[in-house]
């Protein structure tokens, strides 16, 4: 079962930065075509990882969120940002295959 959290600017640094665990930032837009053939392949690894990923999704299209994107460098979605200890382990734009998201994930676990 899918175990993706909806985060905005006001709660990045506490679920993202301060996570404990690695967690994969999805950036996204409902409009966007290519963000919803990523998001099966999320749900699916959010069962997968569950426990030792954390999944988020921010929407730039929300108020706010703009910033973070900004922040980011995020010029396209989707982009997917991993972190790990408040850090940027790698940053993936476009839609990202599961055997590529595990090998990412395969290097911070």
């Amino acid at each position: 079962m899918a175990n993706i959290e909806a985060v905005t600017n006001e709660d990045f640094e506490q679920n993202v930065i301060q996570s404990k665990v690695p967690v994969l930032v999805d950036f996204f837009a409902d409009w966007c075509a290519p963000c919803k053939a990523q998001t099966p392949i999320l749900d699916e690894l959010s069962g997968v990882y569950d426990g030792r990923i954390r999944f988020a999704k921010i929407d730039i299209d929300v108020d706010g969120n703009k910033d973070l994107a900004t922040k980011y460098g995020v010029l396209s979605v989707p982009t997917l940002i991993l972190f790990s200890n408040g850090e940027i382990k790698d940053t993936m734009v476009g839609v990202t295959s599961k055997k590529k998201l595990e090998q990412k994930f395969e290097q911070v676990l």
